[in-house]
């Protein structure tokens, strides 16, 4: 099952809707793995979209791409990563036209990445829908060494840049496209309870 049902919790956490057609001069959909689910209901809806529709999409191990194609967006893109594919997003953003509505749909990491460039290129919040799909894993930030881990899955979990256990907060940075993690230990090095998964 794609679709998670994020318990209700503090201002700073993303709020994610479902993704449905609106009329703009073009169309940027952006995505990754399960996130190419919530492109295909939005075409289910409305086809004629697809003519004026650049896909950008990121499977991840995930088989979506021939469906994806099958659409016929009038650009499509598939890259091996967010990292890869970002000066694409850049491009397609700097490229934008006025008119542009913005699809985002997948992972967390992903929408947030991809929601911050759209942003810093100056594009309404109004022409931005996201959708989350997939894997519920968190990229997240140490707040003592700024190192950026993606796909954290378990609370607590390990810095990957500086190896401080950290306890996974639900605070967002929209700037970082990430969640805020603090060391768990701090006041009692080695105390560190066994790690579940982030919504057990």
């Amino acid at each position: 099952m794609s679709k998670f049902d994020f318990p209700t919790s503090i201002l700073s956490r993303p709020v994610y809707g479902t993704l449905e057609p609106r009329p703009g001069a073009a169309h940027l959909f952006i995505a990754d793995a399960h996130g190419a689910e919530a492109i295909l209901d939005v075409a289910g809806v409305d086809t004629s979209l697809m003519a004026k529709a650049h896909v950008i999409y990121l499977p991840n191990g995930e088989g979506y791409g021939d469906a994806l194609r099958a659409l016929k967006p009038a650009k499509y893109y598939e890259g091996p990563s967010y990292p890869a594919s970002v000066q694409r997003i850049r491009k397609a953003f700097a490229d934008a036209k006025m008119g542009l509505q913005v699809y985002l749909a997948g992972t967390e990491g992903l929408i947030g990445q991809a929601q911050n460039e759209a942003m810093q290129a100056g594009i309404p919040h109004t022409a931005i829908q996201t959708e989350h799909r997939g894997s519920t894993a968190r990229r997240m930030q140490c707040v003592h060494c700024k190192g950026i881990t993606e796909n954290v899955e378990t609370d607590p979990f390990v810095c990957a840049h500086c190896g401080l256990n950290l306890f996974v907060r639900d605070h967002y940075s929209r700037r970082l496209a990430a969640y805020q993690g603090v060391c768990i230990d701090a006041e009692d090095p080695g105390n560190v309870p066994a790690a579940k998964g982030i919504y057990e």
